[in-house]
């Protein structure tokens, strides 16, 4: 046999082998084509929800680099040019709730109690979305521009319903088979958006479950916490690994606790407790002349309420405008370096900014609130407590009084402090303060996103009058 032959030979042996493999490679392709394509369906849904966690964390990351640009920018330019708040913060009160009206019903408030009205939408019923991309950029967008106009805003309730929106849409874009539920989306994105907020995942689970969903089925906790993970793990990547508020040494001799907790508890809680009531009273049972004229002319309304803004600022030496993150991380240093007066002008300013209906958040100026009151609290404590500590329980207190979510609050404390030396006392504050403020005030969340649900549901016909 020829070289040639051979070679023929070999060649044709190797082309039978191919056709061998192909062939067996097709019939296991037809025997579990359907196995394939789930599979196949199954990694493209993951990658797309994992897409949605990992944007709900830009999304963070991006709403707090422009906050705290914005506040820093008006900060800067009310001291090179003291007289411009009382003409900017008027002005963009008016403009952004003309444009909050008029473009982007939905995204006014805190935000979420338009995600939790959501949750709770009844089958059937159809009304105008609460989460959406519009609504989202919305929510960013004026939200920057309120807090760079010295509103007494907070990004961190913004950011639960941007993650809301973020995840309800992306979510949208899964494979049928795999589609997640609405509900669980929309929890997964709010937990998500919180725990990115403050870098504080426990505090994301936690949410979920105490003022998002009251339970969460063991497929729903897998959809939260990978979008905790996801969100937190992108917020650290830009922001860096550290707590909210920096190290703050909470230890040291504290005598008398129970003195001490109770103290701090009663005070934030009834401080907290008319806070609540009074937004409530705000959005759903304000009357008077007042309350006219915020339904008659509500662009008047909130031009005055920017004016009265700048002058409490200008009048604090601009404590009170912006979120009030520094003033906060400055009396958890040395509580000497603010002024007493701070925690009430804070107040005042927080109920004013709200009263307009502009996007913005209750979160971080409850926290600076709550220092506040502990910063007048702790002269009366010396010897007690050190002054850091009865900041830190003052602001859980006032928190978990102003949301009635009191395990949310002392977590959100703890983590962002890195106050888990305190862990039993913040636990008892934020307990003892939810419960006398539900003494005060009916649920502040729960009461909005009630009043909203009233909103969208369309009124029962009118029955005709006899002639």
């Amino acid at each position: 046999m020829s070289r040639f032959e051979r070679l023929r030979r070999y060649a044709l042996i190797l082309r039978d082998r191919a056709e061998r493999r192909v062939n067996q490679a097709q019939n296991y392709v037809r025997a579990n084509q359907n196995y394939l394509l789930a599979q196949g369906r199954l990694w493209i849904g993951r990658a797309t929800f994992w897409l949605a966690g990992i944007a709900v964390g830009l999304a963070a990351v991006g709403f707090a680099l422009l906050t705290d640009e914005a506040a820093d920018l008006f900060r800067t330019m009310a001291k090179a040019y003291p007289w411009l708040p009382f003409l900017l913060t008027p002005a963009a009160g008016a403009g952004l709730l003309w444009v909050t009206r008029n473009h982007f019903r939905g995204a006014e408030g805190s935000g979420i109690p338009q995600v939790m009205a959501e949750l709770k939408r009844p089958a059937g019923i159809a009304w105008r979305p609460l989460v959406s991309l519009r609504i989202a950029f919305g929510k960013v967008f004026i939200g920057v521009a309120a807090v760079g106009a010295g509103f007494s805003f907070g990004r961190e309730g913004p950011t639960v319903q941007v993650g809301a929106c973020l995840m309800s849409f992306i979510g949208r874009l899964l494979p049928t088979t795999l589609r997640i539920q609405q509900h669980h989306l929309l929890v997964a994105g709010g937990a998500a958006g919180i725990a990115a907020a403050f870098n504080a995942p426990l505090a994301g689970i936690v949410f979920a479950i105490e003022e998002l969903s009251r339970s969460v089925e063991s497929r729903m906790s897998g959809v939260v916490i990978t979008a905790i993970v996801l969100a937190g793990v992108v917020a650290q990547a830009f922001l860096g690994n550290h707590n909210y508020f920096g190290y703050v040494s909470v230890l040291g001799e504290t005598r008398d606790l129970l003195q001490t907790i109770l103290l701090c508890a009663v005070v934030s809680g009834l401080a907290g407790g008319v806070f609540a009531r009074m937004l409530v009273l705000a959005a759903v049972g304000w009357t008077g002349r007042l309350a006219g004229l915020r339904a008659a002319r509500p662009y008047v309304f909130a031009a005055l309420i920017g004016l009265l803004i700048a002058g409490l600022g200008w009048a604090s030496g601009g404590l009170t405008w912006g979120s009030g993150y520094d003033e906060t991380r400055a009396l958890l240093d040395g509580y000497e370096s603010v002024p007493w007066y701070f925690g009430p002008a804070k107040f005042m300013a927080t109920v004013l900014a709200y009263l307009t209906g502009l996007p913005g958040g209750i979160f971080a100026p409850s926290l600076a609130i709550g220092a506040g009151i502990g910063r007048d609290l702790a002269p009366m404590l010396t010897g007690q407590a050190i002054p850091p500590t009865v900041m830190v329980l003052c602001m859980v207190g006032f928190l978990a009084a102003a949301t009635q979510a009191p395990i949310t609050s002392f977590i959100i404390v703890m983590e962002m402090v890195n106050g888990y030396s305190l862990v039993i006392d913040l636990m008892a504050t934020a307990l003892i303060a939810s419960a006398i403020s539900r003494l005060i005030s009916r649920p502040l969340y729960l009461s909005l996103a009630e009043n909203m649900i009233r909103q969208q549901q369309p009124s029962p016909p009118t029955a005709p009058t006899g002639s």
